[in-house]
């Protein structure tokens, strides 16, 4: 199994990805387009340098690798995608391929943390537009919606969100899924020392957050540009 789980930045996108990392069957890769999307842009994002040395800046053959079996003695292939890597021009045909989820997350709740890392924040920079765009694209080539996993749910209760998860991709919930070693990963993205310390000091997904953050006005701005796209992929939440 490909396992292709889509996220916008700031999202659990790599609690998510360090939990599916745990499970003796699964191979991970993290954030598959990211040099790509930085060569492509020429955006100045921090680390941008070894990004770009360290990845693959052709997106085709990103997208051929992704289609790779897993490696033995793997049988599921996991990438974390974020949506917003994937730019106007780029081949999407490999996506029907494989099992498309998303992980979704208040459009608040990501720009408050994204602002942490990088101030300067756009509408297309935390994906939801695109989220919904291959979400739709998958859903009409199922004839049914792809699983949906929001954030929240997983906080609340990480087993029952799990599982559900699992079962809608066809897998079975693994247990070692709940729980990590602290520190760095040999699955990483380059850039986790400026994006990963949280994840780094963590051994499990965090408890639930309370309420929404209070944002600034042009965050209020971008949030209010993404929430429609967010509320018609929560709508299809598997919990």
């Amino acid at each position: 199994m490909i396992l292709a789980m889509w996220s916008g930045p700031r999202n659990l996108s790599t609690a998510m990805m360090r939990s599916f990392a745990q499970r003796a069957d699964t191979q991970v890769w993290d954030e598959p387009f990211y040099a790509a999307y930085l060569a492509a842009t020429g955006l100045k994002h921090p680390m941008r340098d070894e990004v770009i040395a360290h990845g693959i800046a052709d997106p085709a053959e990103v997208a051929r690798k992704c289609l790779a079996a897993p490696q033995q003695p793997h049988r599921v292939f996991y990438q974390k995608h974020m949506t917003h890597h994937m730019l106007e021009g780029m081949d999407l045909s490999w996506i029907d391929k494989v099992t498309n989820a998303f992980l979704i997350r208040s459009p608040e709740r990501v720009l408050a943390s994204y602002v942490k890392k990088h101030e300067d924040v756009k509408a297309e920079d935390i994906g939801l537009r695109m989220q919904r765009v291959l979400f739709d694209r998958s859903a009409d080539r199922l004839g049914k919606a792809p699983p949906v996993i929001d954030s929240t749910a997983v906080r609340e209760n990480p087993e029952r969100a799990l599982t559900a998860l699992c079962n809608a991709a066809g897998m079975a919930f693994d247990p070692a899924m709940l729980s990590w070693k602290a520190g760095p990963a040999p699955e990483d993205g380059i850039w986790g020392s400026h994006w990963y310390d949280a994840i780094w000091k963590s051994t499990g997904f965090a408890p639930p957050e309370a309420g929404n953050p209070q944002l600034p006005e042009h965050l209020r701005r971008v949030a209010d540009e993404t929430r429609d796209d967010y509320e018609y992929l929560r709508k299809h939440s598997l919990t």
